[in-house]
């Protein structure tokens, strides 16, 4: 197979830092102005700053090896040959139809003039716009595939499956249930059917290779109980704490983080099996951003963190009444056992004996949400919630999100557990909605 010249755009960079070597037996091609793209954005101190430095270190490095020179290509392992464009070459533009007075025009100016020199040119962006001009030019095009996840065939959590009503009766009397001749993933749940209409839910044991009974709980957590299959999973997942990583995924209004923010409750004031509550959101707007906000960090927090404290309000309420409810609110706050956080900030940090929770995790990167399961330390419980469907980061879509990345990569482990919620439990309205808006 004969070698291609691949194009990159910043976007694919500040994607995946490591995507240079991941185009196996072919040329990499970074153009100048991805390279200026890169140096501004390095002093950022977010996410993308880090990768920006990452990647500019990484081409530093081949600068200063000897197996070759930046222009005419520096070989790396896995017979990759990495290219940079550093002059921008004044050659003939009548052939090129668009006005090269921006950085993306000036990228495709550089694919359209390797297309020129014959060579087999594929331009990588996660940009749609990009991309259609591209193709116009034509040049072939690719969005960036090796950190995505198909979401249409992603690992539910549960199956259901039909038996009779002696299987049934029988897992209530052994306290177990064997399906031989199928494959499940550790800590996938059930839902054992008859055509009576009796069930059970079980949950996988992998090592015993069998269906068990899900933890016995009390009549409600915090106030609030399961009011379907998937939220009683949900709940069994957030009380194992052997089970150091959960993922909970569903549209609007099915509980998500209700259920994380109330077990949380439950195990750090009630059982003190873990010392804090940390709670983050990616600060990614919804709408048009109203710009900066005044104040220290709290502050400015407090706005992107009100659905927390919503949650939160509505389970004191729920547990000690209207009228005490305020109370427990303060109490809670003021026993310095609940942080928030951005996500920008837990990079760095070492955060042992915590239940995190990562709300609209689906607005992460691969790469930030790597960041920050890397943080937990020993005897943390780190729970992602979220819907790929209602990402509102420009230059991530349902199947390369955070969220589907995680439950692609980690479902095969026994510390893991995920659940899909379908059922929206908000109210009736908000079900309504969720269904045909």
């Amino acid at each position: 197979m004969s070698r291609k010249s691949f194009v990159l755009d910043t976007n694919i960079l500040l994607h995946d830092p490591d995507a240079i070597t991941k185009f196996h037996d072919n040329d990499v091609v970074i153009p100048m102005m991805v390279l200026e793209e890169l140096d501004t954005m390095k002093r950022q101190s977010d996410e993308l700053g880090k990768n920006a430095r990452s990647v500019l270190r990484f081409i530093d490095a081949l600068k200063n090896t000897k197996k070759g020179d930046l222009h005419n290509g520096v070989p790396i392992e896995k017979n990759i040959n990495v290219k940079v464009l550093l002059e921008y070459r004044n050659s003939d533009k009548k052939s090129f139809p668009l006005s090269i007075d921006r950085n993306s025009s000036r990228m495709l100016y550089n694919a359209f003039q390797l297309k020129d020199e014959e060579q087999k040119v594929v331009l990588v962006s996660k940009d749609f716009v990009t991309r259609v001009k591209a193709e116009a030019l034509g040049i072939e095009t690719q969005d960036y595939e090796n950190l995505k996840t198909k979401f249409d065939h992603l690992y539910k959590g549960y199956s259901k499956i039909e038996v009779t009503k002696q299987d049934i009766d029988q897992f209530y009397k052994d306290g177990f249930y064997k399906i031989e001749g199928k494959e499940f993933y550790p800590n996938e749940y059930c839902l054992l059917q008859a055509q009576d209409h009796s069930q059970a839910v079980a949950k996988y044991n992998k090592a015993q290779n069998r269906f068990e009974p899900l933890l016995k709980v009390p009549k409600d957590i915090w106030g609030i109980q399961p009011l379907n299959f998937e939220q009683k999973c949900a709940l069994d997942l957030l009380l194992r704490d052997d089970i150091k990583l959960v993922s909970l995924l569903g549209q609007a209004g099915t509980g998500k983080t209700l259920l994380a923010l109330a077990v949380a409750l439950s195990k750090v004031f009630d059982e003190g099996s873990y010392s804090k509550i940390l709670v983050s959101r990616p600060i990614i707007p919804l709408g048009k951003d109203i710009g900066f906000l005044p104040g220290t960090k709290d502050e400015k927090l407090f706005h992107w963190m009100q659905p927390i404290f919503d949650n939160l309000e509505f389970l004191c309420q729920s547990s000690s009444g209207i009228n005490s409810g305020a109370e427990t609110q303060k109490w809670i706050m003021e026993s310095k056992k609940i942080e928030m956080e951005a996500v920008t900030y837990i990079r760095g940090r070492t955060l042992p004996k915590m239940f995190i929770i990562v709300d609209e995790a689906q607005n992460l990167t691969p790469h930030e949400v790597k960041t920050i399961i890397s943080r937990a330390g020993k005897g943390t419980k780190v729970v992602l919630t979220g819907d790929p469907t209602q990402i509102d980061n420009p230059y991530l879509d349902k199947d390369s999100n955070a969220l589907t990345y995680t439950v692609s990569r980690f479902k095969n482990y026994p510390l893991y557990g995920h659940m899909t919620l379908d059922r929206t439990e908000r109210s009736e309205l908000a079900a309504l909605a969720a269904e045909i808006l």
